[in-house]
């Protein structure tokens, strides 16, 4: 259990001098306590000072916010004996402080940015390091898996929870983890005081503009992870082959850090030297530092052997035998809501479940899914609400580019109109079917499999639920999928 300690132990200066004992850490004021140090961050909504005066009533004896929160708390605290600690930037000082605070982390922590593939690569680097028997986990969308395991409410967990969850993980034996930074996680300081060995760097296309505004805010957010998070001692793996790749590489490079580049560019350090595509996985043939290697791997996907060189690459960044890793790989096994085989129909036609939901994604999927396929691919797939409205004529586009029969349906649609945002893809593909519920698409979808064809239902991969209007209803693709198989083949 951590031990109370006093605020300048943790780096932290109150106004005035104040130098009270901390009990703990909290961001949320419902969860005051007495002792604790309560973050009182800037929020999309609303400041967090406004709830500091609830935190104050719980006990909270500190505060921690900005120059913003410090002029909101002097107007609802007034003269209040609380421990005020201003500072330029709350959140990062929120990070640091988790840090300090819970101290302990695994040996070796990688971290992977990106628009796609990030929880395949952190995947695929957990699955690789157990298989040369680290104790590992994964930290992402899917949670905490591997040797450990624990609940992760975010891609990206908030500060002190992150640093509560690494804490933990190594108190449990942990020593080696492997994380998704997303760009929200990355631009809001959530990674400031974790410790990398390594940092990678999948891929750059459209999403999140309604977060980051622009291209290049998007970019720099995720280049933090290189140019402020990494170490001038870490190792930057880079994907090379994407056209945003060499910018992050010198980037990488300007900070003095060494950079393992991956891909089928000559560039490339770990190289990609060819693909063979089967009906139940791929074989593919690298090349690291001269010598060759041929490598069977059961994924579905093009795409996956660029994730799996990334993770192989991020591993060799953390010193593991090169050997010993390629010798791993066809252990490895695909991630839940990725290219998943979720049915096979009595015909023989398959359906895959992807989280593909970006345009890039879905064009990257079902092109992925091509040389698998001797016959059409059928794909079910629609575009979040509250979202970049910007990227769903695009989804459209992509998917009318890359699949033979489309069904537009409703993902996440949250607070919006799902007509208006099934409207805007279909402008882009009035060829395509409209089904509104999703269900009912994926039942069409597989009723529209011959002998030889492939599904993809995209968007929403590992999720279990459906948010319409404000509300979260039990929804899981997969399971979807294996109820319209076993309904269409007769066998319920």
């Amino acid at each position: 259990m951590t031990q109370a300690r006093k605020l300048s132990d943790l780096g932290l200066t109150a106004r005035g001098g104040s130098n009270p004992t901390i009990a703990g850490l909290c961001v949320d004021s419902r969860l005051a306590t007495n002792g604790v140090l309560f973050a009182a961050l800037p929020g999309s909504l609303i400041h967090g000072a406004h709830h500091a005066a609830a935190a104050v009533a719980r006990g909270a004896t500190a505060i921690l916010t900005d120059a913003e929160g410090a002029t909101i708390l002097r107007a609802e605290l007034g003269d209040s004996p609380t421990a005020i600690i201003v500072t330029e930037d709350a959140r990062a000082a929120l990070a640091y402080t988790s840090a300090l605070w819970f101290a302990d982390q695994p040996d070796t922590v990688v971290a992977v940015t990106g628009t796609n593939g990030k929880t395949s690569v952190a995947t695929f680097t957990r699955q690789i390091w157990m298989a040369l028997d680290h104790a590992a986990i994964n930290i992402g969308t899917t949670g905490v898996e591997g040797s450990w395991h624990a609940p992760s409410p975010h891609t990206t967990p908030e500060p002190i929870t992150l640093h509560r969850l690494l804490a933990d993980a190594a108190d449990a034996g942990i020593t080696h983890a492997a994380m998704e930074a997303s760009s929200h996680g990355l631009d809001q300081r959530r990674l400031d005081g974790v410790t990398l060995t390594a940092a990678g760097f999948t891929n750059f296309t459209q999403d999140h503009l309604d977060y980051h505004h622009t291209f290049e805010a998007y970019f720099d957010a995720k280049a933090a992870l290189f140019t402020r998070l990494l170490p001038e001692d870490g190792v930057a793996v880079i994907n090379i082959d994407d056209p945003r790749g060499p910018d992050m590489a010198a980037l990488a490079e300007d900070r003095g850090q060494d950079v393992l580049r991956v891909g089928r560019s000559p560039l490339a350090d770990l190289r990609l030297l060819g693909q063979r595509f089967d009906a139940t996985g791929q074989d593919i043939r690298v090349e690291w530092l001269g010598e060759a290697y041929q490598i069977r791997l059961g994924l579905i996907g093009g795409f996956q052997a660029e994730n799996v060189l990334l993770a192989a690459g991020l591993v060799i960044a953390a010193g593991d035998d090169p050997a010993r890793i390629f010798n791993a790989l066809p252990q490895l096994t695909g991630v839940r809501g990725r290219m998943q085989l979720a049915a096979t129909r009595q015909n023989g036609a398959s359906v895959f479940v992807d989280y593909a939901h970006t345009p890039d994604a879905v064009a990257t999927a079902l092109k992925a899914l091509r040389p698998h396929v001797m016959g059409r691919i059928v794909v079910v797939f629609g575009a979040g609400g509250d979202r970049d409205t910007a990227k769903r004529p695009l989804m459209g586009q992509a998917a009318r580019d890359h699949a033979d029969i489309l069904f537009v349906t409703d993902d996440n649609p949250r607070s919006e109109d799902p007509a208006l945002i099934r409207a805007a893809i279909m402008a882009a593909c009035p060829d395509a079917t409209e089904v509104p519920d999703r269900a009912e698409a994926i039942l069409r979808g597989v009723d529209a499999l011959g002998p030889g064809d492939a599904l993809l239902i995209a968007g929403k991969g590992h999720e279990s639920g459906q948010t319409i209007k404000g509300q979260t209803y039990p929804f899981d693709d997969v399971e979807q999928a294996s109820i319209a198989v076993a309904a269409l083949d007769g066998l319920i």
